[in-house]
């Protein structure tokens, strides 16, 4: 669908339906494709999906979600349906996104969901737009400073991609990210959304995670925030959940045993009633 409406299209999960997809052009920055479920006056929800992902990554999710939150699923710069601008591939950059996206369906403030790269997102989100930051939800999370074991070696096959991008890396790559089996057709859902990314915007969006570094500015975030963790995860450890512990105020930890790097893909309803249960204990303000 074709994007610049100002007025984005409300659409209402039924059952086991997923919401229709929307465009909407940002000003001055890209087009994002996005569904939205729940109620217009809702406590707003934002997710955002971990590398090569689209909003198709919560597609398990968004059925156990209640209709008294307003949920958007954003398919983030370079990935899926959405614009693929030719730089721009930092955190920062995916962060002012959504703060730009937020202007554009009227939030002043949500509660920001990141799962895998959009952990970085998220926590950079929450440091640069701190007014806006209701609480967050990081799921198999990064520290943000330069690259460990696991993302240096990832990087190794990922920097000699080439378009087209080999399905069988690919799947190779997600089936990685799991520990249980999940529908098929979900399955292979998320393995085309990923063969839609660009090698180059493989390479674009891993690199950052080799190098930066605000661990520092961690400090910083007062919103309340829940670290969701597989402890069968395959891409962060759980050194890296007690660090992100230590250094966000007022966080806490949440371990699924038997679960890898993708919580939500493998126990979507816990991840459900975690996230509601959080956001149920938020201190009400405006």
């Amino acid at each position: 669908m074709t994007g610049g409406s100002s007025e984005p299209r409300r659409h209402h999960a039924h059952g086991h339906q997923a919401p229709a997809a929307v465009s909407i052009d940002l000003p001055n920055r890209t087009r994002l494709e996005y569904v939205e479920q729940g109620d217009p006056n809702g406590t707003p929800v934002i997710l955002l999906h971990g590398y090569t992902d689209s909003w198709r990554s919560y597609e398990l999710l968004l059925p156990h979600l209640p209709r008294s939150l307003r949920v958007f699923a954003i398919t983030q710069r370079g990935h899926g349906d959405s614009g693929r601008p030719a730089q721009g591939y930092q955190p920062r950059d995916f962060a002012a996104d959504v703060a730009a996206f937020m202007d554009a369906v009227g939030l002043a403030r949500a509660v920001i969901v990141g799962h895998s790269m959009g952990s970085f997102v998220a926590q950079r989100f929450a440091i640069d737009y701190p007014e806006r930051t209701r609480a967050l939800l990081l799921e198999g999370a990064f520290v943000p400073r330069p690259g460990g074991a696991s993302i240096r070696e990832f990087w190794e096959s990922v920097s000699a991609l080439r378009d087209p991008i080999d399905p069988g890396f690919v799947r190779e790559f997600q089936r990685s990210t799991l520990t249980r089996d999940v529908p098929s057709g979900f399955f292979d859902t998320v393995v085309n959304e990923s063969l839609k990314v660009p090698a180059r915007v493989w390479h674009a969006a891993l690199e950052p995670l080799l190098e930066q570094d605000f661990f520092a500015e961690l400090g910083a975030i007062e919103a309340p925030t829940l670290l969701v963790w597989g402890d069968r995860d395959a891409y962060t450890l759980r050194a890296d959940q007690d660090t992100l512990n230590s250094a966000i105020a007022g966080s806490r930890l949440v371990v699924y045993t038997d679960t890898g790097h993708c919580p939500h893909w493998e126990e979507p309803a816990r991840v459900a009633a975690d996230l509601i249960s959080f956001i149920g204990a938020l201190s009400p303000r405006p």
